[in-house]
């Protein structure tokens, strides 16, 4: 599946989040050199998510340092594609934007990046294409 870079010249891939009976159509930003994906406070407060202190041991680095973030998994769909489970660091904060990185969103999806034509494309990694 091709998409277009957004104006701001940014991979910004288009998925809906589930969780429970809540939905969510969002933007994420493909970052391959992330290690985790990043999911913001408000939207894990519109998915209905539960907040545990007990469970805020996610250690972010850089600008996020010091951030509380918890383990979170969600229902992700990209297109048409079958639905697979991401896992999130989800943030007490929104200073940060949706992040798709390498555990697990690079495991689970192949992407390419054509950036000299502003285009990436998305497909289900090997393991869980159908026929």
């Amino acid at each position: 599946m091709q998409f277009a870079y957004s104006p701001a010249g940014k991979p910004l891939l288009p998925l809906t989040l589930t969780l429970g009976g809540e939905s969510l159509a969002v933007e994420g930003l493909l970052d391959s050199g992330a290690d985790v994906n990043v999911l913001p406070w408000s939207a894990g407060q519109t998915l209905r998510a539960a907040w545990d202190d007990q469970r805020a041991t996610i250690r972010l680095g850089g600008a996020l340092a010091g951030t509380p973030a918890m383990p979170l998994l969600i229902q992700a769909r990209v297109g048409e594609f079958a639905p697979v489970r991401l896992a999130f660091a989800w943030c007490r904060t929104d200073e940060v934007r949706l992040v798709l990185g390498q555990t697990n969103f690079f495991m689970e999806f192949d992407v390419c990046f054509f950036r000299s034509r502003m285009e990436f494309s998305v497909a289900p990694n090997g393991r869980s294409r159908t026929m």
